[in-house]
């Protein structure tokens, strides 16, 4: 079973800057694909940003975080990243980064998940 934990949430005023980390226990990270979601109070768990095993691959983004996010990996530290940049309102929620052997957006097609990381920006 591959552990994922999450960090580097917090709380942020509308435009400015976050930058999670995932680091994953398994040792053969670089064949997983990997992936962050989010979900906020209320709402249904989100696909956020999603890259391949070998970053050859162009990464995929939702579209309302496309410009201000990039998702990014150092196999070599066993970490993901998600850089989120020009952060909203509406971006708070819940992140969580998952890992899946086939890349793509929907959070059933993932089978490992960390715990999630907080994310509150503030008006």
């Amino acid at each position: 079973q591959v552990q994922l934990v999450e960090s580097g949430g917090g709380l942020v005023q509308a435009g400015g800057s976050l930058r999670l980390s995932c680091v994953v226990s398994e040792r053969t990270v670089r064949t997983y694909n990997m992936g962050w979601f989010r979900q906020a109070p209320g709402k249904e768990r989100e696909f956020v940003a999603a890259i391949a095993w070998n970053a050859r691959t162009t990464p995929l983004y939702t579209d309302s975080v496309k410009g201000r996010f990039t998702i990014s990996r150092d196999n070599a530290k066993n970490t993901v990243y998600l850089q989120m940049n020009s952060l909203k309102t509406e971006d708070t929620a819940v992140y969580y980064c998952a890992a899946a052997t086939v890349l793509g957006v929907v959070a059933g097609g993932y089978n490992s998940w960390g715990q999630g990381t907080q994310v509150t920006v503030s008006s």
